[in-house]
């Protein structure tokens, strides 16, 4: 490994690391998400969770070996999400999770994807310190997500979701800190 990738997975941790330190709390999300091929709007309100996971913590050891990696202190932190959402405008049932995410090199590693209950992995980067970009492929999808904070009180959310090329569904979030 080059001494430049070392770099800049180093600060590429860095910022990770103080992004989900700063994401810390209770927000309240507001979003809506556009069916491009059929024009539908979905509305969503959802309560989130959010915890910072030092490196070592065990939910943090049990995600390692989820993924089947060797090493206990794989991830140098992580965060625990929890959800409880309601759906405006139709019939589906309230929905509540929560998932891991954990911190190594430039990949974020899940305990569960958006749209499965399978490990997945995700390419992060920044475009400023505010501003985390993922990337995460399976199932033949492409999920690309924006979150940035704006000051202590707000995030936004951006997400686009692609299957064999084609952009499906855009995910658009407002985020309140409520805690």
């Amino acid at each position: 490994m080059t001494s430049s990738l070392q770099g800049s997975q180093l600060s590429a941790q860095a910022l990770a690391t103080e992004f989900f330190k700063q994401s810390e709390g209770e927000w309240r999300s507001q979003r809506r998400y556009y069916t491009l091929t059929n024009e539908e709007v979905q509305e969503v309100v959802s309560l989130l969770q959010v915890g910072f996971l030092p490196a070592g913590s065990a939910e943090l050891v049990e995600l390692a070996k989820l993924h089947h990696l060797e090493e206990e202190n794989a991830f140098i932190c992580g965060a625990k999400t929890s959800w409880e959402s309601s759906y405006t405008g139709t019939k589906r049932k309230p929905a509540k999770g929560s998932t891991i995410f954990g911190v190594r090199g430039n990949l974020l590693y899940r305990d569960r994807g958006f749209a499965t209950s399978k490990p997945v992995t995700a390419q992060f980067y920044f475009t400023n310190s505010q501003t985390m970009c993922l990337r995460t492929e399976y199932n033949g999808s492409v999920f690309e997500e924006e979150l940035k904070l704006i000051g202590q009180k707000y995030r936004t959310r951006q997400t686009i979701i692609s299957r064999a090329g084609e952009e499906q569904t855009i995910g658009q979030y407002l985020e309140k800190r409520i805690a």
